[in-house]
C-alpha cells in the first residue's frame, strides 16, 4: 500500500525470503554475464583476436546478448551480492564462485596490458577514472582502486598519475584535478571508466599511448583489453 501511492512500475508482492533472494540473483545475474564476457576477452588477448569484434557479431543472434568487458566490477551491489550466495552455498554456486573470481581478476589483467604496454620503459601512466562506472562520484569496491594497490608494489609512486572529474577531494597520492594537467603530464593514458567528459574531449588524447579498457575511445593506435 505504501510503495502503491507514489511508484508507477508494477509492484509485485512475495514472500520476505523471495524477494531477497530475488534481489541477490538480480544482482548475480549481471555479474556473471559481465564475468563470461572479461573471460572472453581473455581468451581473445591470449590468440591475438578482436573480443569486440566477436561480441558484435555474436550479438546480431536475436538470442544472444553478451556484454562488453571491462576492468572489473565495482559498487556495493554486482561486486558483493554474489558472494552471499557462494557463501551460503559452498558447493553448489559453482558458476558463480568462478564467476566473481574472474570479475575479481580483471583488474591484475589490465595491470598486465600495462605492463606489456610499457614494456621496459619508464614511462608515466595515467589513471582516467576513480569511480567504478560513468558519470558518478561513487568509488566503492572501485577497481582503479584495486588496481592502484598492486602498481603501489609494483612501480614507482611517481610514474602514476591519476584523475577523475568527479572525485573533487584528495583520496590517492598523485592526484589531479584538471584534465588538461593530467594529460600532458602523462604519456600512457589508461581509460577505466567511460565519463562523459573524456568521451567529448577525446581529441586532446592524440599523441598519447592509451589503453581503453571501456572501447570508448577510436583514435588510431588504441590498445584495447
Amino acid at each position: 500500500e505504501l510503495y502503491s501511492s507514489f511508484c508507477q512500475g508494477e509492484i509485485v508482492v512475495t514472500d520476505i525470503r523471495t524477494a531477497e533472494m530475488t534481489k541477490v540473483v538480480e544482482n548475480t545475474f549481471r555479474a556473471v554475464n559481465i564475468a563470461f564476457a572479461n573471460e572472453l576477452a581473455k581468451i581473445c588477448r591470449h590468440d591475438n583476436m578482436d573480443v569486440y569484434e566477436i561480441i558484435k557479431i555474436c550479438n546480431m543472434h536475436p538470442r544472444v546478448n553478451i556484454l562488453q568487458p571491462g576492468p572489473g566490477v565495482g559498487g556495493h551491489c554486482i561486486s558483493v551480492d554474489p558472494w552471499f550466495l557462494v557463501g551460503d552455498y559452498p558447493s553448489l554456486a559453482k558458476v558463480i564462485d568462478e564467476s566473481m573470481k574472474t570479475n575479481d581478476g580483471m583488474p591484475d589483467f589490465v595491470l598486465n596490458r600495462i605492463y606489456e604496454i610499457m614494456k621496459v620503459n619508464k614511462i608515466t601512466v595515467g589513471l582516467y577514472g576513480l569511480t567504478y562506472k560513468e558519470n558518478v562520484d561513487d568509488m566503492r569496491e572501485s577497481p582503479t582502486l584495486q588496481m592502484l594497490e598492486s602498481m603501489e608494489r609494483h612501480l614507482c609512486g611517481d610514474l602514476v598519475k591519476v584523475y577523475d572529474p568527479f572525485i573533487t577531494k584528495d583520496i590517492v597520492p598523485n592526484q589531479y584535478h584538471d584534465l588538461d594537467k593530467f594529460i600532458s603530464d602523462v604519456e600512457l593514458v589508461v581509460l577505466l571508466v567511460g565519463h562523459d567528459e573524456i568521451k567529448q574531449n577525446m581529441d586532446k588524447l592524440k599523441g598519447k599511448v592509451i589503453l581503453d579498457t571501456r572501447k570508448i575511445c577510436d583514435l588510431e593506435g588504441t590498445y584495447r583489453l
